[in-house]
């Protein structure tokens, strides 16, 4: 954990929806974090084979900060090429390496990226979720992304964010950009 060992109320913060912007507001997040000296650790549970920003930067945020890969790529998308088991054991080791994380007392703030997603796709129990957030430690900061949210976590969280979706460049045939969407 930082320098800075105050023992602060951790917060438990969602950012979730069908618009764009979770990963992001969760790695501003971090970025604000790292100039204060706390060590960020972000597992991505869907994201896993291709090649995007964060991948790179987190480089360059060490050793502040600490990216886990933990996907088999985007479920059942026309690339997909594994089965749902692998997405499963996948997402269910993805978690066991958040509850370790959470619990390590290592890091101010753990990022759950897509963890939402995963929940929705029934790849992990929202149960074990629940158990990991209600016994965190006390001082750790647990962000959760996704485009999805469930009653149970809505009401446990301290903060949540709904991105919605207003107009995408996608809808007029503009391809994802570099730096910007990935």
């Amino acid at each position: 954990m930082s320098k800075n060992k105050d023992m602060e109320k951790g917060l438990i913060i969602v950012y979730y929806g069908n618009g764009k912007g979770k990963t992001t507001a969760s790695l501003g997040a971090a970025l604000r974090g790292i100039g204060y000296d706390f060590r960020i650790c972000m597992i991505q549970f869907i994201k896993g084979e291709w090649k995007y920003g964060e991948i790179y930067s987190s480089n360059l945020l060490k050793p502040n900060f600490e990216l886990i890969v933990a996907g088999k790529g985007f479920v059942g998308i026309l690339d997909d090429d594994h089965n749902i088991n692998e997405h499963i054991l996948a997402s269910k080791n993805a978690l066991g390496l958040a509850r370790e994380k959470i619990n390590s007392l290592n890091y101010d703030t753990v990022i759950l990226d897509e963890i939402n997603y995963a929940l929705k796709l029934k790849l992990i129990d929202e149960d074990e979720v629940l158990q990991i957030l209600k016994a965190k430690p006390y001082q750790v900061n647990v962000i959760m992304t996704g485009n999805y949210i469930t009653e149970e976590i809505l009401e446990i969280a301290d903060l949540v964010t709904e991105m919605r979706e207003i107009k995408h460049p996608y809808k007029n045939k503009i391809k994802a950009k570099k730096g910007i969407d990935f």
